[in-house]
């Protein structure tokens, strides 16, 4: 069975995701294009060409945004814009591959800062934002999907300070947030 944007298996993608940020916050980055071909094959289903190019694009894009503090915003955003421009030539979602990038990297930057400084910005937000804009969903149903990945991101943060050792605990229930939250999304766009 194809997948593709609004057929994607939750599971799959959610475990690549949950090893693509376990190699990013390692920087091991041969793992993390391994993990992000995964997660583009599952989550777009483009042809295995465009999802090489598209993971390449989303492990570029990482490695722009990777440095603290001296990271690179606007060449993170030009990464992700090439990749929004592969999955909208190829998935029938109809958006503008810079604004679907801005809204990705707004997310990070949200994160990043909650991660720091501890601030109250709404990583939640944020990735409503981003859903309802490149799925074309309504926002309330994102929701959920949204929470989960919040959810997520605070179980690798406090992985993340513990060490980010491979076997450590905190890995496998960030990896059951994440495929709670893309069961949520798929359940979402689907409608």
């Amino acid at each position: 069975m194809r997948t593709g944007p609004l057929s994607f298996d939750p599971v799959v993608v959610g475990n690549r995701e949950t090893d693509a940020w376990a190699a990013y916050y390692r920087h091991d980055w041969r793992r993390f294009l391994i993990a992000s071909v995964g997660m583009v094959a599952a989550g777009f289903g483009m042809s295995p060409s465009r999802t090489l190019t598209g993971a390449w694009y989303v492990l570029r894009a990482n490695q722009m945004w990777a440095p603290y503090p001296d990271n690179q915003p606007d060449a993170a955003r030009a990464y992700m814009r090439r990749f929004y421009e592969l999955v909208g030539r190829t998935s029938g979602l109809r958006f503008d591959p810079a604004e679907a990038a801005r809204l990705e990297v707004e997310w990070w930057r949200v994160h990043r800062a909650h991660q720091h400084y501890g601030t109250e910005e709404h990583l939640e937000t944020a990735l409503v934002d981003l859903y309802a804009y490149v799925y074309d969903a309504d926002r309330t149903a994102v929701g959920p999907a949204a929470q989960k990945r919040v959810e997520a991101m605070d179980l690798s943060d406090r992985w993340v300070r513990a060490g980010c050792s491979l076997d450590h605990p905190l890995l496998t229930e960030e990896r059951r947030a994440l495929v709670a939250s893309y069961a949520a999304l798929r359940i979402a766009v689907e409608r």
